[in-house]
């Protein structure tokens, strides 16, 4: 049986031995020789590089508090407030945080170890460099504290975002990446898009003032100019205005007759607008334009206006025919009068009819001459005009 056993301690490691499980001294780097006769002993060995980026055991930090003028020089503590946050360096490297209210330590070895203590309690945000360090940890250890110390908040272009701190509005949050600490505090933001949009009111059934059921399609857009009013006023803008646009549509529909509503959309536009833009102003909405895509009728009521429509156009052409029958009526009364007392005017018309008929026919046989065409009568025949002395 052995009565000796040795035991090597490393560089940059630190020993406790314990003898009959009690705490006995601390062992630095070296070669020891014990003897297991006497009595039960065993060495618990700690690498203090290794260990450097993680805090000491609990059963350390008890052993300190029972033997700190053996333990404690080996030692870094710290000690967080109510309201404090503590931020780890490692050779100036950022490897850990610890949350308010809490306490550790480290082993000091070659690495230098600094605990910072910074106060939240008058703000929750976090310093855009120390952000960009939290956001970017490499370390696993680190973006698990990370991740259970802060929240970020990204507000997009064009919106605008709302801090909320257990429950209450704190602070408006421009475009960007906001980061806050979450220790203690029910952190959330709200954001709110302040771009142009477009919103669709689709088959709203309806009756207009003569009692036809049609349905219109319309369209809108619009965009939020007081991020903040709404906010305070409504719980969700877009649904309001939908439905302000739905109600203003059946207003102005229901007092309109079919004719009107289809002779001139541009005013049912007008008066939707009209109506929606004053209500949705008094929530901090803009609503830019209004229009109704499409008027839909019922299939009925489609064929009895193609029917109106047909007897329209067939009653204008039968006018417009008329008309230029009356017009042409009127020119031949009026040709006939001023040839009535002129003999010459009247044989150059039977001359006009007679080269517009000579057009049509084989053969033009004339006798007389020139003198019988200009004086007798002018006769046709199946094959020629005779025109006789």
């Amino acid at each position: 049986m052995k009565m000796y056993f040795k035991q090597t301690v490393p560089e940059e490691h630190v020993g406790l031995l314990f003898e009959d499980e009690r705490f006995a001294k601390v062992l630095e780097p070296g070669v020891y020789r014990f003897n297991s006769m006497l009595k039960s002993q065993r060495v618990a060995m700690y690498n203090t590089r290794l260990a450097a980026g993680r805090p000491v055991s609990e059963q350390v930090l008890r052993l300190a508090d029972r033997h700190a003028a053996e333990i404690e020089p080996l030692l870094v503590r710290w000690t967080t407030g109510e309201y404090q946050v503590g931020l780890v360096y490692l050779d100036g490297v950022l490897v850990d945080v610890f949350s308010p209210a809490a306490h550790g330590a480290y082993w000091k070895g070659a690495q230098s170890v600094d605990v910072r203590l910074l106060d939240i309690r008058d703000n929750a945000a976090v310093d855009s460099a120390l952000a960009r360090l939290l956001r970017g940890a490499r370390s696993a250890e680190l973006r698990s504290s990370v991740s259970d110390a802060i929240v970020t908040l990204t507000v997009a272009d064009g919106h605008v975002g709302f801090l909320q701190i257990d429950g209450k509005r704190s602070e408006v949050l421009l475009p960007g990446v906001h980061v806050f600490w979450k220790f203690d505090r029910d952190i959330s933001g709200q954001m709110i898009d302040c771009r142009l949009q477009n919103m669709e009111v689709n088959g709203q059934e309806i009756l207009t003032a003569d009692k036809v059921a049609l349905r219109v399609n319309l369209s809108a857009t619009w965009r939020v100019v007081d991020a903040e009013r709404v906010l305070e006023s409504l719980a969700d803008h877009s649904g309001f205005l939908y439905r302000e646009l739905q109600l203003a549509l059946r207003t102005v529909v229901s007092t309109r007759t079919l004719d009107a509503l289809l002779e001139d959309k541009n005013q049912l536009n007008e008066e939707v607008q009209t109506l929606v833009a004053q209500r949705a102003a008094d929530y901090g909405l803009l609503v830019s334009t209004v229009g109704a895509r499409d008027i839909v009728l019922p299939g009925e009521m489609k064929t009895i206006l193609a029917q109106v429509v047909e007897a329209q156009k067939r009653a204008e052409a039968n006018l417009i025919l008329r008309r230029e029958e009356t017009q042409a009526t009127r020119s031949l009364h009026n040709t006939a009068k001023v040839m009535e007392g002129n003999a010459t005017l009247l044989r150059l018309k039977e001359l006009e009819v007679l080269e517009r008929v000579s057009t049509q026919i084989g053969t033009l046989n004339v006798y007389g001459g020139l003198n019988g065409v200009m004086k007798d009568l002018v006769t046709l025949t199946d094959s020629a005009v005779d025109v006789k002395s």
